[in-house]
């Protein structure tokens, strides 16, 4: 046993142990993210209860099963819960979605097993999913199509076309909205800033006013066709209405125009939800958020997520390789060399927030401040980059993940062979030449290793974030069709920060807690598929310059 131990081999097995439990650890919380975000999307079934209250009175609920427990007898009947028989030491209570929140106070209410009645699966019941007010559950009765009631034949089907018509409408006026209304806007917006900036420089001449004057009137006259345009799409799909039955008994008129599609759930088989799983999951991915981020996609956080790291990147490699070339390269090996390297090193344990803090002081207040001052004085006060935005959340990241890339790049310089180096020298080449046609390239698998490191902390920030671009909701992406494109002053959402407000700011907690899982489970997706991309782009240097190593 002595000799057993004096071999290291227990210590061996304790550290493959520990990282084993450590890896079954993350995987086991990445399964129940998963589980927990991605059943979100699957279709339950919709049930009608019979329930009595405490007075004895009977009254219809409908709704789908959220969640379930049970709770000690003893604790109800403590806050003033009466039973009139026994119903043992604890009684099952349900969590229910009930949906139409214009007749409820809540959609979401408790119901214990010792009041209900009767439980049914009524299949005519329907899931009407709408951009506003949330889901309602009830029964089809018709169609109102212009005013006249539409019940006869396959009202499932007649239901189908009017409300994809109804879509499809509403989606022809947003893109109309978003892309040609919204570029009037911008060039109406430029006009205004354009004769400012001649105001102040007093260069506002008769001819340049009648000119912009001209064209105002043209993006004008553009922009009342287009609004009528509008308005005849938003009236054409709100022609048709939904004339459907609720828990109440009462019929209820929904307008087609609200209404975003209908599943009657309860008739579905396992391959219709399968595919009505892959459909929510995709509707998740490429739409925008609604109803204060609680329903709806989380395409604009994936978008800015992904184009803030992208950027990050780009600005923070070339300024870590270059710093590591110089200190491993250039800089002489002395005190001042020493302490360099101990700053770097003791960068990385900063607190994120304070770079946040940074950011805010220097890039936004300060830099775009004067920015604004020199380039943008006609939209002064209001801010162009005075104020948070893209471009300073991904310098503010760059500065945090700085130090990890010149870390990962010095240790791949330092394991390269002087004799390469000597070699170079030796037949011909210059210093510069030896790093950009040798150094380099052999060390770019270490780079690469360095980038990915700091994707990974930058993808997943949110602290710094909150103060220097970061918003709840971005009407418009860093990205669209008006000169110049891409608007590196925009604010914009994160994947991390619509995790945060979601989670702790949402009006309606028990609607939000699925999106807190699927959105996790989507941050932690994009951070390791950014990351595979890179392993895979290092890989095939490691690959390629592998012969320059022997």
């Amino acid at each position: 046993m002595g000799k057993w131990f004096k071999s290291g081999s227990p210590w061996i097995w304790m550290t493959s142990g520990a990282v084993s439990i450590c890896l079954l650890s993350v995987l086991g919380l990445l399964l129940l993210i998963a589980a927990k975000g991605l059943s979100y999307f699957w279709p339950d079934n919709i049930y009608e209860w019979q329930l009595k209250d405490e007075q004895g009175q009977q009254y219809s609920l409908i709704g789908e099963i959220y969640d379930s427990e049970n709770v000690p007898t003893e604790r109800l009947i403590a806050a003033g819960r009466e039973f009139a028989e026994d119903t043992g030491q604890t009684v099952t209570r349900y969590l229910i979605k009930t949906g139409n929140r214009e007749f409820v106070d809540l959609d979401f209410r408790w119901i214990l097993a010792s009041d209900i009645i009767s439980r049914s699966q009524p299949k005519d019941i329907a899931v009407i999913e709408r951009n506003k007010n949330g889901d309602f559950f009830g029964f089809p009765i018709a169609v109102l199509e212009n005013g006249t009631r539409l019940s006869g034949g396959n009202l499932s089907q007649l239901l189908q076309q009017h409300i994809g018509r109804a879509v499809k409408l509403n989606e022809q006026a947003q893109a109309l909205q978003k892309s040609e209304i919204g570029s009037i806007n911008y060039q109406l917006e430029k006009l205004r800033l354009k004769e400012r900036g001649y105001e102040l420089d007093n260069a506002l001449t008769s001819e340049r006013k009648e000119d912009i004057a001209q064209q105002k009137a043209q993006l004008d006259a553009e922009y009342q066709l287009l609004e009528a345009r509008f308005f005849d799409l938003r009236k054409q799909a709100a022609r048709d209405a939904l004339i459907i039955k609720d828990m109440r008994g009462k019929e209820v008129i929904l307008p087609l125009d609200s209404i975003l599609g209908i599943t009657y759930a309860n008739q579905l088989s396992f391959i219709d939800k399968v595919g009505h799983w892959f459909t929510g999951i995709g509707k998740f991915i490429s739409q925008d958020p609604r109803e204060a981020n609680t329903e709806g996609g989380v395409f604009p956080a994936i978008f800015g997520t992904v184009f803030m790291v992208l950027l990050m990147a780009v600005i923070v490699t070339p300024f870590g390789v270059v710093a590591a070339i110089y200190l491993h390269e250039y800089a002489k090996k002395g005190l001042v060399t020493k302490l360099i390297r101990i700053a770097v090193i003791n960068l990385a344990g900063v607190p994120s927030i304070v770079y946040g803090v940074f950011g805010l002081g220097f890039f936004v207040y300060m830099l775009g401040g004067s920015i604004d001052a020199l380039f943008y004085p006609e939209a002064l006060p209001a801010p162009t980059f005075g104020s948070p935005g893209v471009l300073w959340s991904a310098l503010t990241l760059a500065i945090l993940t700085l130090p990890v890339v010149i870390v990962s790049t010095e240790e791949g310089l330092s394991r390269i062979p002087s004799s390469v180096r000597q070699g170079s020298l030796a037949l011909g080449a210059t210093q510069a030449e030896t790093l950009w046609r040798i150094i380099i390239p052999m060390a770019s698998p270490a780079i690469m290793t360095g980038l990915i490191l700091a994707v990974a902390r930058a993808a997943g920030e949110v602290a710094p974030l909150m103060l220097v671009g970061v918003v709840k909701l971005a009407p418009t992406l860093p990205v669209d069709m008006n000169f110049p494109f891409v608007h590196l002053d925009r604010k914009f959402m994160h994947l991390g920060f619509h995790i945060y407000d979601v989670g702790f700011q949402s009006p309606n907690v028990e609607a939000a807690r699925p999106l807190v899982y699927a959105t996790s489970f989507l941050l932690v997706s994009v951070i390791v598929g950014l990351n595979l991309t890179a392993i895979g782009v290092r890989n095939h240097l490691r690959e390629k310059y592998r012969s320059l190593e022997h």
